[in-house]
């Protein structure tokens, strides 16, 4: 892999793990389009741990109060304030995620070789981020989210284990269903991604640190880290604030436009 690859690869994986397009849709498409080879499981695993970072960088105060609010409620055996509810939410969020990648995980991994399945699933996304953008109340902010909230967005981000479906697009359109305002099923998904996606990196990272997956020098590694890193933390902030005021229909347009590529291409090739 060169440098610029790995730079280009780095900044797919740190806009598109946060905006809703599926990051790991874009990371198989865009290699497979330009017909470069296909990253090496370490280099996965490097700029998935540049997103890892970023989002604790940008949302370092909130895990900080996450902390306090679990250990609150350990100490006073209480779920009695949102403070305190909040962390069980989130874990309680992460734990679809984690069951299913575990049971299915060599099923999941077969469908990154799949550019066509990649493309259909892209426009799956794009009907999950229009519908929910026009049939959600968007009601309730971060102090009201429930146990159902968590759950039906733990659901989504199960699902988004497959290439092509977005890992933001299904969980803010699953909070926008069930009737969480813009911002905060953005707040929220973000937050609830950062256990999934740790748990990712070091389930894989004893596989991608071995020395049949040193397959890239540490100077790409670092390339796709830093722009992984950066990229991330911009677009954590500027969908926050984008969702503030408009809609996220224009990332349905998008997906579906991107799915229709993929499918052109792989029927003329």
């Amino acid at each position: 892999m060169t440098f610029f690859q790995a730079f280009v690869l780095g900044v797919l994986q740190g806009a598109t793990e946060f905006l809703p397009v599926s990051s790991s849709g874009h990371l198989v498409l865009v290699p497979w389009l330009l017909n470069w080879s296909a990253s090496s499981l370490l280099f996965d695993t490097v700029v998935h741990l540049g997103t890892l970072v970023a989002v604790i960088i940008y949302f370092w105060a909130d895990i900080i109060e996450l902390f306090k609010g679990f250990w609150s409620s350990l100490r006073h055996r209480s779920l009695a304030t949102p403070f305190e509810r909040l962390p069980w939410l989130v874990i309680l969020g992460a734990i679809p995620g984690a069951v299913l990648g575990y049971l299915l995980d060599d099923w999941f991994e077969s469908l990154f070789g799949s550019p066509i399945i990649v493309s259909c699933l892209l426009l799956v996304t794009g009907v999950f981020l229009f519908v929910s953008d026009r049939l959600g109340r968007r009601e309730r902010n971060m102090r009201q989210i429930s146990v159902r909230d968590a759950v039906v967005m733990g659901l989504g981000q199960a699902l988004a284990i497959a290439p092509g479906i977005s890992r933001s697009g299904s969980t803010i359109s699953a909070g926008l269903l069930s009737g969480l305002d813009r911002p905060t099923a953005a707040r929220f998904s973000f937050i609830m991604g950062i256990p999934l996606i740790a748990g990712a990196a070091v389930f894989k990272i004893s596989d991608a640190f071995s020395g049949a997956a040193m397959g890239e020098s540490w100077g790409v590694l670092a390339v796709g880290f830093v722009a992984a890193a950066l990229c991330g933390y911009f677009a954590i902030r500027w969908l926050l604030n984008l969702v503030q005021k408009h809609s996220i229909k224009g990332f349905a347009y998008y997906c579906w436009v991107a799915g229709i590529v993929g499918i052109t291409v792989w029927l003329v090739r």
